[in-house]
């Protein structure tokens, strides 16, 4: 068990920072504990060792054009310690929004299941093709008297601009439901120019076809879709590479009723939700598109492992040579990562890669997972969101699919090991060239020994790539106050320029986070349509060269924790910055080079049909 380090003397991050060059530790094998890094120091010393404009709409474009958008302003919180301040803030905007919506997970029935601690998430779509982001609310299941498993509606929530969403559940069809449901992904499967909707749940996964006036179809056995296990999140990508989008899916584990033991709470008479080490694991699928809008499993031809406990999944390409490899975070097992050895086989390489166990060489509860360059090398690192007592994981990428655990050398143990993390994202919140990350944070126990039900969620500012601080206890009164935290997502919900957040609780309602932080930062965003390509561009590689360095995204699938971001990339660019050069490596291998985008602005971007970069149309 590992003890926290919230209260480590200051000294401590001047410490570690001797063990950093360049953002790389010096072993792979270093995991320093106090005692080590003084001694190690002691050794080495001995040695000698503005104002923005206003908003725009979105236009779709030929080739590409820029709209411009504003920035936001807000006032710093008063009274904060000068070494934490931040102009970071988050105000809850949902009830006033019209966003009133609450997962349930059927735990009045007193059963104690694990299938009530998974919880539920959200999705960030443009149902209706206005350019504004709308919502999805994933709605959960409840337990009839003779153990029967039911799901509950979802609820679809309309953008019509300045924080006002009004529900369009009933009319838009979405309030069947087959399972008990937990997660979602968004995609424009069929490339019809309107993002399609697959649910994730106990039972099975449910799959809605947006028809585009607005309504969605069900669509899940006219596609195929024959998964009946226990399912959480799941990913789309073109991992075959022949243009369509294929779909990766988690299971968790081998629960039912029939399989569901007493696990005593500290009180032995009374019951507690089970870990998931006392049940099976179950086999994570995938489903190759056919093209004509059905799919076939084809898990045993792609190489998948037969046993997985996955709670979280992200497809991007992790060693940048053009194919989509996939990580799954599993629950008290190694996580996977699937490198793409081509024509949609995968070798998994969590071990070979430094990437699959926890800071001390053992599997962790692993749940949310996000991608990003922290250190701004040009690498996609990944970040994992772990059980309490563990570290969250962030693993470095040092190419050629080897990574390094950095948690402690770079601070994010700092913050404690109290934690349960869920859904997380990788983000610019400050728009000052770095990303920072997001943890929402809630037990799975219903009495805990080590840490509250209710946890605070995490926010790591990232300090230039080498080391990040949790200022979450000055971002705002949702900051401070604890949540049931489940599923996150990221996006510019009010077109201000800068990246707002939706979470997911267990018994509250859901939350949308304004972000209303005051800097004279820009920004720069881009919205992908692909031809030769999916036209979601899931698997795009983007770089932005800027007079301050390089920036890079990729348009990944899935993500965060049974939740979907907005899957238009952006960045954020400290004030005095150019922006020189955006470069796009389309999945289809095309590369496509934009010279002096404007900041500030929108930029829509569609492949061209060949190499010579003819222009296309949407």
């Amino acid at each position: 068990m590992k003890s926290t380090r919230a209260n480590r003397p200051s000294l401590l991050p001047v410490l570690l920072i001797a063990f950093v060059s360049n953002g790389r530790v010096w072993t792979n094998s270093y995991r320093p504990t106090v005692v080590g890094c003084l001694t190690a120091c002691l050794a080495i010393i001995a040695c000698g060792c503005g104002a923005q404009p206003k908003p725009a709409p979105e236009t779709a474009v030929t080739d590409f054009e820029n709209e411009s958008s504003a920035g936001n302003q807000a006032t710093p919180r008063h009274g904060q310690n000068a070494a934490v301040r931040s102009s970071i803030q988050f105000v809850d905007r949902a009830t006033s929004a019209g966003v009133v919506f609450n997962y349930d997970h059927g735990g009045a029935a007193g059963h104690a299941s694990i299938l009530e601690s998974v919880g539920g998430g959200c999705g960030l779509i443009d149902f209706d093709g206005d350019h504004d982001l709308d919502l999805f609310f994933l709605g959960g299941g409840k337990f009839s008297p003779d153990r029967k498993i039911f799901g509950l509606p979802s609820a679809l929530y309309r953008n019509q601009g300045t924080w006002n969403f009004q529900s369009v559940t009933a009319p838009a069809r979405v309030d069947a439901v087959r399972h008990y449901t937990h997660g979602t992904t968004m995609a424009d499967f069929d490339q019809d120019g309107f993002e399609d909707i697959l649910v994730t749940g106990y039972g099975g996964v449910q799959f809605w076809h947006n028809l585009g006036d607005g309504s969605f179809q069900d669509i899940t056995l006219a596609a195929q879709l024959t998964d009946s296990l226990w399912s959480t999140s799941a990913a789309w990508g073109d991992f075959n590479g022949d243009g369509d989008l294929d779909l990766f899916v988690t299971h968790y584990v081998d629960w039912s009723f029939q399989n569901d033991p007493f696990c005593p709470s500290p009180d032995p008479n009374v019951r507690e939700i089970c870990s998931p080490k006392v049940f099976g694991p179950l086999r994570d699928l995938l489903y190759f598109s056919i093209g004509d809008g059905t799919f076939q499993e084809a898990s045993d031809r792609a190489g998948l492992r037969k046993e997985s406990k996955g709670l979280g999944v992200l497809a991007a390409d992790f060693d940048l040579d053009g194919k989509l490899d996939v990580y799954v975070a599993n629950d008290t097992a190694p996580n996977f990562l699937y490198h793409n050895i081509g024509q949609g086989r995968f070798e998994e390489i969590g071990d070979l890669s430094g990437s699959s166990l926890g800071d001390n060489s053992s599997p962790d509860g692993s749940m949310g997972i996000a991608v990003g360059d922290f250190n701004l090398d040009g690498l996609p690192d990944i970040w994992v969101a772990n059980f309490e007592n563990e570290s969250f994981a962030l693993y470095r990428n040092d190419g050629n699919c080897t990574f390094l655990h950095v948690s402690q050398p770079l601070g994010v143990t700092a913050a404690g090991s109290q934690f349960v993390g869920f859904g997380t994202v990788f983000f610019d919140v400050d728009r000052d060239g770095d990303e920072d990350l997001w943890v929402s944070n809630g037990h799975v126990l219903l009495y805990p020994v080590n840490a509250p039900v209710k946890q605070l969620p995490l926010l790591f500012e990232n300090q230039g790539g080498k080391w990040f601080q949790n200022i979450a206890p000055f971002a705002g009164q949702y900051c401070t106050t604890p949540h049931l935290g489940r599923g996150v997502a990221k996006g510019d919900l009010d077109g201000d320029g800068d990246l707002d957040l939706v979470t997911t609780h267990m018994l509250e309602p859901q939350s949308l986070l304004e972000n209303t932080s005051q800097n004279a930062n820009g920004w720069f965003q881009t919205r992908l349509i692909g031809t030769r390509s999916n036209r979601s561009a899931i698997g795009a590689l983007l770089t932005l060269r800027t007079s301050t360095g390089v920036q890079i995204r990729q348009i990944s699938g899935g993500g965060s924790y049974l939740s979907h971001s907005d899957s238009r990339a952006f960045w954020g660019i400290s004030a005095g910055t150019k922006v020189e050069e955006l470069t796009v490596r389309w999945p289809s291998g095309v590369k496509q080079v934009i010279t002096h985008p404007q900041p500030n602005s929108i930029l829509t971007v569609i492949e061209p049909y060949s190499n010579a970069g003819e222009p296309s149309h949407p």
